[in-house]
């Protein structure tokens, strides 16, 4: 499968992960489809909570998704939403747990027909706090 194919294929898992939103409160539905090592695609949608705190960001529910499917090696991540005039990243807190697994993801910010800007972990979260600095203490 040639690198376009692919990121195809994650840009439109995402869109189709948005469509599985659990959002009654914000009507926000966003979708995310992150692409393993192995070249598996794990996807998650934002799943929200009458008690606001307790509801989890799409990106946050693919990873822990990917991770209790065994996988911990991951490439890139496709992350859209419903706002059609611009590209939207991930929330910090998204941005910070993506970090976990890994500073040189591409990030595929995606609208929703489709189109995508492409860019990078370490562009949306530079000088990030990281596993490696609790190894040097």
């Amino acid at each position: 499968m040639t690198e376009t194919t692919l990121v195809k294929e994650l840009v439109s898992k995402c869109l189709q992960a948005r469509n599985l939103a659990y959002c009654p409160y914000s009507h926000f539905p966003v979708g995310a489809a992150i692409l393993t090592t192995a070249g598996d695609i794990v996807t998650g949608c934002n799943v929200e909570n009458a008690s606001f705190g307790l509801t989890v960001c799409a990106e946050r529910t693919a990873i822990q998704r990917a991770v209790a499917e065994g996988h911990r090696h991951f490439t890139a991540i496709a992350v859209t939403c419903d706002i059609k005039d611009s590209f939207v990243g991930p929330c910090g807190a998204c941005r910070q747990v993506l970090m976990e697994f890994g500073s040189n993801w591409d990030v595929y910010l995606t609208k929703p027909d489709g189109s995508y800007k492409k860019t990078s972990l370490q562009e949306l979260l530079p000088l990030a706090f990281s596993p490696a600095h609790l190894e040097k203490n």
